[in-house]
């Protein structure tokens, strides 16, 4: 089994558990900073910590509900980057478009990405060095042979389709959209965003405000294994394992178009 593989089947597996837990209900809680943490949360990493220590042992993992508790790691030059439930919001209001998110990070860039919506039946894995992203409707089984290849596709005659922030909007994005001739939006939580970039069903993901790496690894791999790019808005490259782990704003979408 490759490494892309065996990302692929703890994101599986996490996903189950997530949607095992929301059918049985569960309890909501506040985490330091006021963000929603449920058991969902808290099983889907255990399991993907599980496996990622089968895998890839004396390989650091930073993952959000560790990192929420303090417990972060000292990482080097390669090391994970783990959101066992992206867009707990999405999550908590009944809604579909939560993800599992596992990314391997070396020298700052993510080569590795595993993204799986559960609840959609959709999962994206993206492998840099081989530049193949693909996705899977069936859950993952198979691996990543399995998957159908998927790029970022040419912009539209008619302008630009624009991803957006669910729960994140804000005046700034309202005025990059409207001054960048966008020509449609979808609006839609968690790690999707980069996703649909991947699967040529959208053109641009523009944040402004803060993220955490954790959020945005995964999604960033599988932009990068499809053609796009992920770029801080002075244009430099958006790089991990910065200090606290936070990226400033940023704009993904395809290459000499960010």
């Amino acid at each position: 089994m490759t490494l892309l593989d065996a990302m692929i089947e703890a994101a599986r597996v996490a996903g189950e558990e997530v949607l095992r837990i929301r059918g049985a209900g569960y309890v909501v809680h506040d985490k330091l900073d006021a963000s929603p943490v449920t058991a969902a949360d808290q099983a889907a990493e255990r399991i993907i910590l599980e496996h990622l220590a089968r895998a890839a042992p004396g390989i650091p993992v930073v993952a959000e509900e560790a990192a929420a508790a303090g417990q972060i790691p000292v990482v080097g030059g390669r090391f994970f980057l783990v959101d066992p439930l992206d867009g707990t919001k999405e999550f908590v209001a009944g809604r579909d478009e939560f993800t599992v998110n596992i990314a391997l990070v070396e020298d700052g860039v993510p080569v590795l990405g595993v993204v799986g919506a559960p609840a959609l039946g959709r999962m994206f894995a993206g492998d840099v060095l081989r530049r193949r992203a693909v996705e899977m409707r069936d859950g993952g089984v198979g691996g990543a042979a399995a998957g159908q290849a998927i790029a970022m596709r040419p912009a539209p005659a008619a302008g630009p389709i624009a991803v957006a922030s669910r729960s994140h909007g804000s005046e700034q994005t309202e005025a990059w959209l409207s001054a960048a001739g966008i020509s449609g939006r979808v609006s839609i939580g968690s790690s999707l965003k980069f996703c649909l970039l991947a699967a040529g069903e959208a053109d641009v993901y523009p944040r402004f405000g803060p993220t955490m790496e954790w959020d945005t690894a995964a999604g960033h791999a599988v932009v990068l294994a499809a053609g796009g790019e992920v770029r801080e808005t002075d244009g430099q490259p958006l790089r991990y394992g910065k200090p606290g782990f936070r990226n400033p704003s940023f704009i993904a979408g395809a290459l000499r178009r960010v």
